[in-house]
């Protein structure tokens, strides 16, 4: 499976129009979408533009025609990329006494999609906005939250103290179904009894799940996903989407496979008839993470999301990092590899000479780094748009207050967060801001990715507001500014047979002794603990290489 494939028939784009406007929930035709526009009274009021990853200067690297360095430099090491794993790889470095290597960025800040924003009246995520409760196994991770003030301790049975304001706050979760909000993200209200059955027989083949080992010892599902059992039992659950074994348990309820199709589109951005069932299960069984001072299934959560992690990881590399640094060529030679860059605020073009590199960069940039012919792996990606509103107030609904993440059923998008809900202050804010994601999984990635690139401010304004209209009448007079982010390759997809393939196996080996590779997508699932182990396993196999 190739979800990066095109039709035969090339989309119109019309006909990407009106897929978007299904997407957003509003189920309105063409000819309606388009004549909305004309009505500049009901959204003109609204400010804001589109951000994203800097798509034109990075496919420069296609383009090509970059002139001869201008400069070399050389260093012990360099490092590709300061997203999560080129971040916690340097954070490595340092804490092994590396300091002479560099860090080369496209973008203007680091954190790729952890990032974070901030305007006025609050911090908020570009993408990535909470941690769960790691694993008590994942000894490096609790470290590193210890290391940043986010665990205080340890009680006398070693459990985990978190700080108490950077757990999240109650209210929680809630979800808009039958006309009024409900508390959590479980189809409950107006929900019948055979599909509250099948949610309890479900939840519960998740708990036993979760503690069952493989005939290697290994838990069957575990993070990183590296710790988790290689038994084919489990393996071979690659080989089928999420639908499908849920069909295959005898799976029926409606309510359930919204829940779990949610659940999916929100981990991997693509739902379960894409993700392949070792994935959608891992998503459930692989968490098994415990508190002295909070529920196993509490959140760790920031106003500016996992930006708050970004801002303790990036402190170890701010006098390493180049931003708008775009790499365009690695080459190793020998015991040593060139590494030419384009430095966009100049225009120059410059070498840095090192005795390794980590490429903490998606397949789809290392592939092209790197001599060609041999890392085309064809890695599928989904792409996202992440949106942050700024409102006067948010028009009251019917059911459960506001909570920290708010769900609609039956919505292509997967509501928002209220950036504003770890905010210690006792009064209210001045404005409201919610950030807003919706997964662009409705055509192919390749024609999603083509399209959403290409549309006006005013579209997404538009498609926005008409899906919160549904739960929130008379937003569109509220909101101020819809600050758009487009994540064109926003995380790795685990299709069906992805995890097992040998694709991803090969891409793992970058076969040169100098150069190593960590990011997320060489595990298979776009999370921070992966992306924080591969970045750490990476540097250590560095530090290995250049002392001996």
């Amino acid at each position: 499976m190739n979800g990066e494939n095109t039709r035969n028939k090339p989309l119109t784009r019309k006909d990407f129009l009106r897929y978007m406007a299904l997407i957003a929930g509003a189920g309105v035709t063409l000819p309606q979408f388009v004549a909305c526009e004309a009505k500049k009274d009901q959204y003109g009021h609204i400010q804001g533009r589109i951000y994203g990853a800097s798509a034109a200067v990075g496919h420069k690297i296609r383009e090509g025609g970059f002139a001869a360095p201008m400069h070399t430099e050389t260093v012990d090491a360099v490092i590709i990329g300061s997203g999560v794993a080129g971040l916690s790889a340097a954070r490595m470095l340092h804490h092994n006494g590396c300091h002479n290597y560099k860090i080369l960025e496209l973008e203007q800040h680091a954190g790729g999609n952890a990032g974070f924003g901030r305007n006025a009246f609050s911090a908020y995520p570009l993408g990535a906005h909470y941690l769960p409760l790691p694993n008590l196994e994942n000894q490096p991770l609790l470290d590193l939250l210890q290391e940043a003030g986010i665990l205080t301790g340890y009680t006398a049975d070693c459990l985990p103290m978190y700080n108490e304001t950077d757990l999240c706050y109650d209210p929680q979760e809630r979800l808009f179904i039958h006309n009024r909000w409900q508390e959590g993200l479980v189809p409950q209200f107006g929900v019948g009894e055979a599909a509250l059955a099948e949610f309890k027989r479900f939840f519960a083949d998740m708990e036993k799940l979760r503690w069952q080992r493989g005939s290697d010892g290994l838990y069957a599902f575990d993070i990183p996903m590296a710790r988790s059992s290689r038994d084919a039992a489990y393996l071979q659950l690659d080989n089928l989407c999420m639908k499908d074994y849920l069909q295959q348990q005898g799976y029926r309820s409606e309510e359930l496979y919204w829940y779990l199709d949610y659940c999916c589109r929100d981990d991997f951005g693509a739902g379960i008839p894409v993700v392949s069932a070792w994935a959608g299960l891992h998503y459930f069984a692989s968490r098994k993470g415990k508190s002295a001072n909070a529920d196993s299934a509490a959140v760790l959560t920031w106003p500016q999301g996992n930006g708050r992690l970004v801002q303790h990881l990036q402190q170890f590399s701010n006098n390493n990092l180049q931003t708008n640094g775009l790499a365009y060529k690695v080459t190793p030679q020998g015991r040593e590899v060139q590494v030419d860059y384009f430095e966009v605020a100049t225009g120059t073009t410059k070498r840095i000479v090192a005795k390794a590199c980590i490429m903490a960069t998606p397949q789809f940039v290392t592939q092209r780094l790197l001599p060609a012919g041999q890392y085309d792996h064809q890695f599928v990606y989904s792409p996202w748009l992440v949106a942050n509103l700024t409102l006067d107030k948010l028009p009251e609904s019917r059911g459960y207050p506001l909570c920290w993440d708010n769900v609609m059923y039956n919505s292509r998008s997967l509501g928002y967060v209220n950036a504003q809900q770890q905010s210690i202050t006792q009064e209210a804010p001045e404005k409201q801001v919610l950030t807003y994601y919706l997964p662009l999984d409705h055509l192919s990635p390749a024609d999603s990715r083509r399209y959403a690139l290409g549309l006006s401010h005013a579209h997404w304004v538009k498609l926005i507001t008409d899906d919160l209209e549904t739960v929130h009448p008379g937003i569109h007079a509220q909101l101020r500014t819809i600050d758009v982010w487009v994540w064109g390759h926003g995380m790795i997809r685990p299709h069906t047979g992805f995890i097992t393939s040998d694709a991803i196996a090969a891409a793992r080996r970058s076969g040169y002794p100098n150069v190593f590779f960590a990011h997320s997508d060489l595990s298979g699932i776009s999370i921070f603990e992966e992306a924080f182990y591969q970045g750490n396993n990476a540097a250590l196999a560095l530090l290995d290489y250049i002392r001996t």
